[in-house]
C-alpha cells in the first residue's frame, strides 16, 4: 500500500466549501475513494481547498486518482448545488493543479494531525 497526502484548490480560491457543500463534498469524495478501492485515512477542507491522506495499491496512478476525485466531485456537486456555477462564473470547480506527497510510516501521524487541524488553522 502507498500513502499520499493530496491537496487541491477551488478555482479562483473562491470560498465555497462551507455548510452543506462541504458536507456533500466529503461524502462524495469518500464514495469515489471506495468505488476506486482507495482508503481515506483523513479528509478535511478549508473554505477553498481540500486535504486528503489516502492509501491505495501500487497500480493506482496519481493523475487517474486526481481525475476521479476532481472530475466526479465537481459533476456531482454542480448537480446538487447548481448555484455554485453562478458563484464560480460558470467556470470549472477545481484549479487544474494539485499537490501530492508520499507519506511514510514516520510522517503519517504528523500529516494526519495537520489535516485534522485544517478548519482550525484557517479560521
Amino acid at each position: 500500500m502507498l500513502y499520499y497526502h493530496i491537496v487541491w484548490c477551488v478555482k479562483h480560491r473562491y470560498p465555497i466549501l462551507q455548510g452543506q457543500v462541504e458536507t456533500d463534498l466529503k461524502e462524495i469524495l469518500t464514495d469515489i475513494a471506495s468505488d476506486n478501492e482507495i482508503v481515506v485515512l483523513e479528509l478535511e477542507t478549508g473554505k477553498d481547498h481540500v486535504h486528503m491522506l489516502i492509501s491505495c495499491k501500487s497500480q493506482h496512478v496519481i493523475p487517474s486518482i486526481m481525475k476521479a476525485f476532481k472530475g466526479s466531485s465537481a459533476r456531482k456537486l454542480f448537480l446538487k448545488h447548481p448555484e455554485l456555477k453562478n458563484k464560480l462564473w460558470g467556470d470549472h470547480m477545481w484549479n487544474s493543479s494539485y499537490f501530492v506527497s508520499t507519506v511514510s510510516d514516520n510522517t503519517e501521524e504528523q500529516i494526519k494531525h495537520y489535516i485534522q487541524n485544517q478548519q482550525i488553522d484557517h479560521r
